[in-house]
């Protein structure tokens, strides 16, 4: 249901806590905090998701069975109510338009009988469908129609969680807005930029993209936004190069790399090589350069590790330690497998410091990096621990760049001491970046590209199905687990909680209507249910940590044969006898991020197999999915991602935290994607910085990139 929302008009603080504002309370305050809502501001930056075009009135007659959309119908007859199996309620009633008739039906909404009354007249919101050759629609929403009072032609839709609609986030950001809590001291963009590139303020743009009279206001909302999160970064950027440059660091000496690619079992590719010899020039570059503060880049599956390898290599042939920090404790136990026996070849000592790591094993492996016994230590967020201290170290390689901020990489680069020279520093990532958006993303750090994958590995062939290929899918999963392979079935939600809030309000008028979303928790259950002698293991993102790692450690070890999980995998570990993923209503991610997950499976010689099932039948998700069924180029396929969606998926999120995927309006959304934009941000950037080097006549656009810098890129507005 949606109505008129109350005018509530009491003054606010950005910084208030949602449990003080009018309307929110104790109980919606810890909904919202599922969100990453937690004062004033996370509200007002949790930016819809879409917006359902309510202003285009269809008419019943001609309306073809699955039409989303609005209606402006008069109540024709008196609801009646009862309750039917399952024990739940039923209210009906019909109405009508000047063309023809038509069934309404609520379930379990016996309130909606003293609100329908003969004659008056309502706009719904719903799907058409046909029963009997009758047309009806089930559980519209829905607003009177009243004299003098008209109704919003776009109405936002939100990112959700249990016990939180689309209607009361509205509601609340209306109140913010109307209380005048925005003030110039809270845009962090400087006027004269505005003025320059016809943006506008802060609290007219976020009215504009909450409240729009219009399509026009909410791409000049997002275009303001856009370039706010582009800035942030470039200024990002822009700070830590400043910080570098005045560094010194270890002398490292140009180290013979024959007798490391003599211990590898294959022959590296010309990209890794080329990355090497980066890396080694940076490392061995005399006292008068700065520190080495470089990217590798590379698709899933393409190499990184061996690059990351030699860059250690080369370091202990000087007596200088590495360290290298992964996001999760499982990866960084699977480097650790990895590189341990590999550089050990070479009389290189690598240890191990994570979360779980025994006592006793623990303290003498940080006695072993103070006296500079270990050559390497490989490790979680557990490196960062007061009591790890280094003798002398000098590079610090980060896996997953996007998991850390600038400020952890510091704190790790700063466990020689303050006074000791500052370490080299390697990211890896796995996440394509399109060149447009590298500089204002790594502005601070040279790029080496990992672009050829190695010998032996097979292309992934991909196809996207509908739901009427359920069987033939459980057929192909039987067959994979009996050959020996392991299976990957990944849900966009958990449980049918999550689900239902994921759904609720979401219909954007693209035809779709409110599909049940496959949840993990569910899917298991069905698949486990479906083949009792096949053990199948679940894992998503709010499990314990111990639990999450123990699921996917049976899984790597072959003790579960089916991993059904949410995309908590994405960043995962090396399973080279996992030869299929499925991925459940694929249409809810974005291509990047289905692209990630691919690379899960394809990491042995086996030939491997990525199913997009989903059973939207809009143009636009088709058409996105058979990008994904046509490309395995992953720089290509995240090019093309920043084309349809915006840059999203690669700037923090804009809503709280909450993912934003899902059925968006591609044509509000993409607007201010292109490269002009960005090099706009990264002129602005630097001319910002040429004239006031430390921001000190900016506080609030400071205090915005000191925020990022130290929490990194996937908490920050």
């Amino acid at each position: 249901m949606q109505s008129n929302h109350e005018e509530v008009t009491v003054m606010v603080g950005m910084n208030d806590r949602t449990a003080e504002l009018p309307g929110v309370g104790r109980t919606r305050a810890a909904a919202l905090a599922k969100l990453g809502i937690l004062t004033a501001r996370d509200l007002l930056y949790h930016f819809p998701r879409g917006y359902q075009d309510r202003g285009n009135i269809l008419s019943l007659l001609g309306c073809p069975d699955g039409t989303v959309g609005a209606f402006i119908l008069t109540v024709a007859s008196a609801p009646s109510s009862a309750r039917i199996s399952g024990g739940r309620y039923l209210t009906k009633f019909s109405a009508y338009d000047d063309s023809a008739s038509v069934g309404i039906v609520y379930f379990n909404q016996p309130y909606v009988r003293d609100i329908f009354r003969v004659g008056a007249t309502f706009r719904f919101w719903g799907r058409l469908s046909y029963s009997g050759g009758r047309a009806q629609l089930i559980s519209p929403l829905f607003e009177p129609v009243l004299p003098g009072k008209p109704l919003p032609a776009l109405v936002p839709v939100y990112p959700l969680t249990a016990g939180i609609s689309s209607k009361l986030i509205s509601g609340l950001v209306k109140s913010l807005l109307d209380s005048g809590c925005l003030c110039e001291r809270d845009d962090i963009i400087p006027i004269a930029t505005r003025r320059e590139l016809g943006l506008p303020d802060l609290a007219d743009a976020m009215r504009m993209l909450h409240l729009p009279q219009n399509g026009d206001e909410v791409k000049k909302a997002m275009r303001r936004f856009t370039f706010e999160r582009m800035l942030t970064f470039a200024l990002c950027a822009g700070l830590s190069k400043q910080s570098l440059d005045s560094r010194r660091h270890f002398q490292i000496a140009q180290a013979d790399l024959e007798p490391f690619y003599s211990l590898l079992p294959f022959e590296p590719t010309g990209a890794q090589r080329r990355a090497i010899s980066d890396i080694g020039r940076d490392m061995c570059a005399d006292a008068s350069a700065p520190p080495m503060s470089r990217i590798l880049t590379g698709d899933v599956g393409s190499g990184k590790t061996v690059v990351a390898a030699a860059a250690i290599f080369t370091a202990a042939q000087s007596c200088i330690q590495s360290a290298m920090m992964a996001p999760t404790e499982i990866l960084a136990q699977q480097h650790y497998r990895e590189l341990e026996p590999l550089l050990g070849q070479a009389g290189i000592k690598v240890g191990l410091i994570t979360g779980s790591t025994p006592k006793k094993q623990r303290a003498a492996t940080e006695e072993q990096l103070r006296t500079g016994e270990l050559d390497a230590v490989i490790g979680t967020h557990a490196l960062l621990s007061e009591d790890v201290v280094f003798h002398r170290l000098g590079l610090v390689i980060t896996d997953e760049q996007h998991r850390f901020g600038v400020m952890q990489r510091t704190a790790l680069s700063e466990k020689s001491g303050a006074a000791a020279p500052s370490p080299h520093v390697l990211v890896m990532s796995a996440t394509p970046i399109p060149r447009t958006l590298s500089f204002i993303l790594y502005g601070d750090l040279a790029i080496s590209t990992l672009d050829e994958l190695p010998p032996g590995r097979q292309k992934i062939d991909t196809f996207a199905v509908g739901e009427s290929y359920r069987e033939r899918l459980d057929a192909f999963i039987r067959k994979t687990v009996l050959a020996g392979h392991r299976v990957y079935v990944v849900c966009p939600a958990v449980s049918p909680a999550e689900a239902k809030a994921d759904t609720e309000d979401e219909q954007l008028g693209d035809g779709e209507d409110q599909r049940q979303l496959h949840t993990a928790t569910e899917t298991a259950q069905r698949l486990a249910s479906l083949f009792p002698d096949i053990p199948v293991g679940l894992v998503y993102g709010k499990m314990k940590s111990a639990d999450k790692e123990r699921a996917m450690a049976d899984f790597a070890e072959g003790r579960t044969s089916i991993l059904v999980s949410t995309t908590v995998i994405e960043v995962g570990v090396n399973v080279p006898e996992a030869t299929l993923m499925i991925i459940e209503d694929a249409d809810r991610f974005g291509l990047s991020q289905l692209h990630q997950l691919r690379g899960r499976v394809g990491r042995g010689s086996e030939k491997s197999y990525c199913v997009l099932v989903s059973d939207n039948r809009s143009s636009e998700a088709r058409s996105r999915l058979e990008i994904m069924v046509r490309s395995n180029d992953g720089f290509a396929i995240a090019q093309r991602d920043l084309q349809l969606r915006g840059p999203g998926d690669f700037f923090p999120h804009a809503g709280g935290g909450a993912r934003q995927h899902g059925a968006v309006d591609s044509e509000l959304f993409s607007v201010g994607a292109d490269e002009q934009a960005v090099e706009q941000a990264s002129r602005t950037a630097k001319a910002l910085l040429d004239a006031d080097p430390m921001l000190a006549g900016h506080p609030a656009l400071r205090e915005r990139v000191e925020q990022l810098m130290t929490v990194g890129i996937n908490t920050i507005h």
